[in-house]
């Protein structure tokens, strides 16, 4: 039933898409916005309530249909309504829906170039990763996207990702030997996990929950919200912070959407979604800290946080080796480095 809901949700998106008009105002009246369409926008993502990055979008959706004076309204169909995060980006592709969050390991089969963001240990710390997202170099990439009928306008804070698993601390590259470890279904991830010694295991964010419970998957990869905020806790009893990658979700559009924006439009989308980015960020620590205690107290899963992270630095290095042979990704790559403190 729930495919057949979504099946008929697409065919509805897919003939708005096919048959969407735009009225724009016309007067001289600044506070009748007259250069502000009156547009229909959808928006997809894969989070529930309990997700940090879901009152985000939220606040995101509701910025752009205030400042537009309601002239701009935004449609948010989430929990994976939709598909999963593959399937968003290519519905934002081909113009079906306008605007999709997803993490940045989806991207990597859409442009190469962002296949950085999922490669270890590239960030030096918060201050370094945050230098990072707010870089020229970062903003120039969100511009490329229009390559793939894509427009990247902000990032969401994902934390660090770490190991969590059943019943097994993670504490060295040779703890994983043997073990069905959930990956995004991306490139890096997979051979970062087959450098590292696991058994990378493709699947689903929604189907996460029920490996674990399963035994399909031994354990799984992301920062400790996972554990609260899609109760992976309840059945993954040990967190080990190894903080192997620091992957950010990004909110992406169609470039065909974003190109048949005026100027006025373009500026009142871009700011609200950096707002939403920036109060997101005041919110995520916070967050961090109730979910780990509730993880602790609530949950009864351990964590191990005076791991050597250098075995593991040691053993990916070659990935890292191996990429830098892409010109475009080591000028990249060097431009971050560039960016430490």
């Amino acid at each position: 039933m729930k495919k057949i809901g979504c099946l008929l949700i697409l065919m509805t998106l897919f003939v708005s898409a096919c048959n969407s008009t735009e009225t724009t105002s016309s007067g001289n009246d600044e506070s009748d916005n007259t250069e502000i369409s009156n547009r229909e926008l959808t928006m997809a993502h894969i989070h529930g309530e309990a997700s940090p990055v879901y009152g985000s979008l939220e606040e995101f959706g509701a910025e752009v249909e205030n400042k537009s004076n309601d002239k701009m309204q935004v449609e948010t169909y989430g929990e994976a309504t939709l598909g999963d995060e593959t399937v968003l980006l290519e519905l934002v592709k081909t113009g079906i829906i306008d605007i999709a969050k997803v993490n940045g390991g989806a991207l990597e089969s859409f442009s190469e170039e962002f296949s950085v963001f999922s490669l270890p240990y590239i960030f030096e710390n918060e201050t370094h990763f945050k230098n990072v997202m707010q870089s020229e170099t970062v903003q120039d990439m969100y511009a490329d996207l229009e390559d793939v009928g894509l427009r990247g306008l902000t990032h969401y804070e994902a934390g660090t990702r770490s190991f969590y698993t059943g019943d097994t601390p993670i504490e060295h590259p040779d703890d994983l030997n043997g073990l069905k470890i959930r990956v995004m279904n991306n490139s890096t991830s997979i051979e970062t996990m087959e450098l590292l010694g696991a058994s990378p295991t493709p699947l689903p964010a929604s189907e996460v929950y029920s490996g674990l419970q399963q035994g399909i998957i031994d354990g799984a990869e992301s920062s400790h919200i996972a554990l609260t905020d899609a109760n992976h806790g309840e059945v993954a009893k040990t967190f080990s912070y190894d903080e192997h990658t620091r992957i950010p979700d990004f909110l992406i559009m169609s470039a065909d959407t974003w190109n048949s924006f005026s100027e006025e439009e373009k500026q009142l989308v871009q700011e609200a979604a950096r707002n939403s980015s920036a109060s997101h960020d005041e919110l995520w620590e916070e967050l961090m800290v109730e979910s780990k205690q509730e993880s602790e107290e609530e949950l009864g899963v351990e964590f191990y946080e005076d791991i050597d992270k250098e075995p593991f630095r040691e053993r990916v290095e070659p990935l890292i080796e191996e990429r830098r042979e892409n010109e475009d990704i080591a000028e990249i790559l060097d431009k971050f480095e560039e960016l430490k403190e």
